[in-house]
Parts: structure tokens; C-alpha cells; sequence
């Protein structure tokens, strides 16, 4: 690792404590919508994820939250239980499944997603362009995803 003469390791665990607990409030800010229906964290982050990817395979899902699959269908199965969300088998292959939102997921998704947003714009109007860039480009960075 090329030595960073700026960031000591001090340094480096304030920002590891920043991150988790911007996590924290980000999902205590759902926590109420969450508790209402009875789901927890697992669940909110595999509604987000369908949000995002409609249609998105199990083996998608397993890879992207680098869960269990057991861990998984315990979360699915609750979520169907919910109606929130369907699966679709894949036209070429019937062993594929989509995953999709159903119209209650949708307002599921909507409800902790218009909570959770609040704590971002909040921040992204009390920063110039500059730091939000740079906040991206970091974040990337951290998640090893290509810039």
C-alpha cells in the first residue's frame, strides 16, 4: 500500500467510525416504516436493490449483498408473505428467476426511501460541487467499484 504521509491511522479509524455510523442513522431513519412492517435492515437493503435493478436474478442479489442463500430466501420468503415483492421465471431458462416489486413494494420502497433521502439532500445542499464529486469519486473507491 503506497504510505499516505497525511492520513495517519487514527485518521483512518475516524473515518471507518464516519462511515458506520452514516449507516446508522441512514437506517434508523427507516427504522419506524421498517418496524411497522415488522422487517428488519436485510430487508430494506433487498427492496433497495430491486428498486434499483427490476427484474434482477436470485444469483444477482446473492453476488451484490454477498449473503447466503439461506439468508436470502429467509428474507424473500418474508417479503412475499408482505406481497412486496414476485418472481418471474426467465423466458430461455425456467430455472432463472426475476425479482420484481410489486405495486406494495413500490410504496414499501417509496416510504423509507423518501425518509432516508431527506438525510442526503440535507447534506448535498450544505456542500459545494467540489465535495460532492469528491464524496463519489471516494466512496467508489472504497467499494472497488470503476470510476
Amino acid at each position: 500500500m503506497k504510505k499516505l504521509l497525511y492520513l495517519k491511522d487514527h485518521e483512518l479509524k475516524e473515518y471507518i467510525e464516519k462511515i458506520f455510523t452514516g449507516y446508522r442513522e441512514t437506517v434508523s431513519d427507516a427504522k419506524k416504516v421498517l418496524d411497522k412492517y415488522s422487517i428488519g435492515v436485510a430487508h430494506n437493503k433487498v427492496i433497495h436493490l430491486i428498486s434499483l435493478y427490476d427484474g434482477i436474478t436470485i444469483s444477482e442479489l446473492l453476488k451484490r449483498l454477498k449473503v447466503t442463500k439461506q439468508s436470502l430466501n429467509r428474507v424473500l420468503k418474508d417479503l412475499i408473505k408482505l406481497k412486496a415483492i414476485n418472481y418471474k421465471k426467465d423466458k430461455k431458462d425456467t430455472r432463472i428467476k426475476h425479482v420484481f416489486l410489486t405495486e406494495f413494494g413500490v410504496k414499501l420502497f417509496d416510504e423509507i426511501f423518501n425518509i432516508q433521502k431527506k438525510r442526503f439532500y440535507k447534506a448535498f445542499l450544505n456542500s459545494d460541487s467540489k465535495e460532492v464529486l469528491s464524496f463519489e469519486k471516494v466512496l467508489k473507491k472504497i467499494i472497488n467499484e470503476k470510476i
